[in-house]
């Protein structure tokens, strides 16, 4: 199954958008489920018809039944998650005393929205109900640190709970005694376990071959920041933007108009953003907001064709004429000023303007040292020279 992630700044369209390329590959015969994280229900409005908590098919209008779309119900979901955790903890929950929380006043903590939504989209990938899962993600910069989150909780549980725990929990017995405190329980080890088991499913869909993400703004000065901020982000976490789609784009009467002055600003957008490495798309302003199927049908959003070849993060061996082995990383929009790298055993941490993603290194550049940087094109490149100590036959 094919995923497209949809995003954009709030107030872009980005959900009517999202609901009309469901609509366009649903009325083409593909099997289309729309995964949507607006909690207003604007795909809904968009559509013609509610969505809710539970995947329902034949939204709108198709005649064949190929759109469903679904609305995940996050304080629903975090109720049954606390219920569930207070019955697993029951005995640490008695030790100290603790009242338990009765689900009606259970209200969602932040960040429940976005695990909803992680799990959603990980239980649809998993269907084979589907031929495409179009996801309307939260407004950026929320999608950038939701996309970010599943690679870094489980870089979180790995430290906390490292590989090696299933010593411990033989010794722990034994430590208890001596430590005179109670060691972590069975189940704290079986929920980090789930919980990993889910985010690397969530994970693997993020970083499957033919998830790509559409990115949606107005054409305008506020805009323009914001989809060259979203490609930097989008392209450290080797996620690939398909495509840009100019929401809103105000016909071009030729004549002296009042709206001259956005006429400009929307054309110098526009042809700055004809220089960016992903395809462009106009959609027209209708003059009002977008409802039902014709509304839709007229935006022209993009089709969805095959995918793209995926983000790839190539080493280049160059040993036998510069000495080094080559990562090439490609950063659309990176300044060199705003760039920084720090080794950290095995581990790269590479930051870029505001943000930050701490990578593996590939085996062969683990018994090398880092011999230099350099941003050309686009593309961060660094250069690796093998460890003598390391790296067989190096330096002799």
């Amino acid at each position: 199954m094919r995923t497209i992630l949809i995003t954009g700044p709030g107030g872009s369209g980005r959900t009517t958008v999202a609901a009309a390329t469901a609509r366009r590959a649903a009325a083409e015969g593909t099997r289309t489920l729309l995964l949507s994280a607006d909690h207003t229900d604007t795909a809904g409005a968009a559509l013609g018809t509610g969505t809710g908590p539970a995947p329902a098919e034949g939204a709108g209008d198709l005649s064949a039944g190929n759109l469903t779309t679904w609305r995940p119900d996050a304080a629903d979901r975090f109720r049954q998650d606390l219920t569930l955790f207070q019955t697993r903890a029951a005995s640490v929950l008695d030790l100290l005393g603790a009242a338990r929380l009765d689900a009606e006043e259970v209200t969602p903590l932040p960040g429940a929205e976005e695990l909803s939504l992680l799990r959603a989209l990980r239980d649809a990938a998993l269907s084979e109900r589907y031929d495409l899962l179009v996801v309307d993600l939260p407004p950026l910069p929320q999608a950038l640190a939701l996309l970010a989150l599943p690679e870094e909780l489980r870089r979180y549980l790995r430290r906390l709970l490292p590989a090696e725990r299933q010593a411990a929990r033989a010794l722990r017995p034994v430590l208890g005694r001596l430590a005179g405190v109670p060691m972590p329980a069975d189940w704290l080890y079986e929920t980090a376990a789930r919980w990993d088991v889910e985010l690397a499913a969530v994970q693997a869909v993020l970083a499957d071959r033919t998830t790509t993400v559409r990115l949606v703004a107005e054409p305008g000065p506020a805009g323009a920041e914001a989809v060259h901020t979203a490609c930097l982000g989008l392209a450290l976490r080797g996620l690939r933007t398909e495509a840009l789609v100019a929401n809103r784009v105000l016909p071009d009467t030729g004549g002296d108009t009042w709206f001259a002055g956005l006429l400009a600003q929307q054309g110098k957008t526009l042809a700055e953003w004809r220089e960016l490495p992903c395809a462009l798309h106009t959609v027209p302003h209708l003059g009002r907001d977008p409802r039902g199927a014709e509304d839709l049908d007229a935006l022209r959003v993009p089709a969805v064709n095959q995918a793209p070849d995926p983000v790839e993060w190539p080493v280049a061996d160059r040993i036998a004429q510069d000495g080094v082995l080559v990562w090439h990383i490609p950063l659309p929009g990176a300044i060199r000023e705003e760039l920084d790298l720090v080794r950290r055993g095995d581990e790269l941490l590479i930051s870029a303007g505001p943000f930050r993603r701490i990578v593996p290194l590939p085996s062969a550049l683990r018994r090398c040292t880092v011999a230099g940087a350099g941003l050309r094109e686009s593309e961060l490149r660094i250069r690796f020279a093998p460890d003598p100590d390391l790296w067989p036959g190096a330096g002799r």
